[in-house]
């Protein structure tokens, strides 16, 4: 079976399954033994303290690196050993938003969403105009946006135009790098629904890395803690909050995180008035 050939999934296997995962950086030890499996329909989340690994991780699982040794599965492949063209059919199926957006600054937003679908799609000139005013729409970005081009947007604008060039050739699979870094805590907020509901709306499975409990306890459904090379515990966030390990205390227990404990709990019970 060649790389290209797709598998198909049943509804109980992961969509990316990492075991045995070893990185380091000369003497340097990232990741050690770690193994976790993100399922279906779920948003992930990895958490840690800077420099843990977490956006290694990431870059490992997107092909940007090779670990030192281990195997990654996505979508029931193997990835870890492909080349570019072999892992093409791959990429096509998951779109990624970068910490930093990554937006092309010379392009405006419709400009950078219509590129990808050049790149990738034989739709016509019409429909890729079409299908990028959707995309845009679809993150919440007023009509006027796509004519704009970053350094016209503020910080919450350019996350949600990076979210569109992500979904817009429909992947199964979103991969999310930092999603609210630099943001006021209202456009946070606002980013925090976004990837809820682009969740439900399109059926889409996303890994992210994040700092922001608040995103934590209000969208995700698993979350894997990264600390001195392994993986120090993985659960809901209420399972992660009631755990003994001291670095787990630490983060969850801290003024921080007692304060977005308190205000997801707000939040769900506004959420169940509506």
């Amino acid at each position: 079976m060649s790389a290209a050939t797709p598998i198909s999934l049943s509804p109980n296997d992961p969509v990316i399954d990492v075991r045995n995962l070893h990185t380091r950086f000369g003497l340097n030890v990232v990741h050690d033994d770690i193994s976790l499996s993100v399922h279906p329909g779920e948003i992930f989340a990895l958490v840690g303290g800077s420099g843990c690994g977490k956006s290694t991780l990431l870059r490992t699982i997107l092909l940007l690196q090779q670990p030192a040794s281990g195997s990654i599965r996505v979508f029931g492949r193997e990835v870890l050993g492909l080349n570019d063209e072999q892992a093409l059919p791959m990429r096509r199926r998951w779109g990624v938003m970068f910490e930093r957006g990554a937006l092309f600054s010379a392009l405006t937003v419709t400009e950078n969403v219509s590129m990808v679908l050049r790149e990738h799609t034989a739709l016509s000139a019409d429909l890729i105009a079409e299908v990028a005013a959707l995309k845009i729409a679809l993150t919440g970005l007023p009509p006027d946006a796509g004519n704009k081009y970053p350094s016209e947007l503020s910080g919450g604008m350019r996350k949600r135009a990076a979210l569109a060039r992500a979904i817009a050739l429909d992947p199964e699979l979103l991969f999310l790098d930092e999603p609210t870094a630099g943001l006021d805590p209202l456009s946070a907020s606002g980013i925090d629904e976004l990837v809820q509901s682009l969740r439900d709306a399109l059926g889409l499975t996303i890994m992210l890395v994040t700092h922001d409990l608040d995103l934590l306890w209000r969208v995700a459904d698993r979350v894997a803690v990264l600390g001195e090379g392994h993986i120090l515990g993985m659960g809901t966030m209420t399972e992660l909050s009631q755990m003994d390990h001291p670095i787990i205390r630490e983060y969850f227990y801290g003024p921080r995180g007692r304060a977005a404990s308190v205000q997801a709990g707000e939040a769900s019970k506004t959420w169940k008035k509506k």
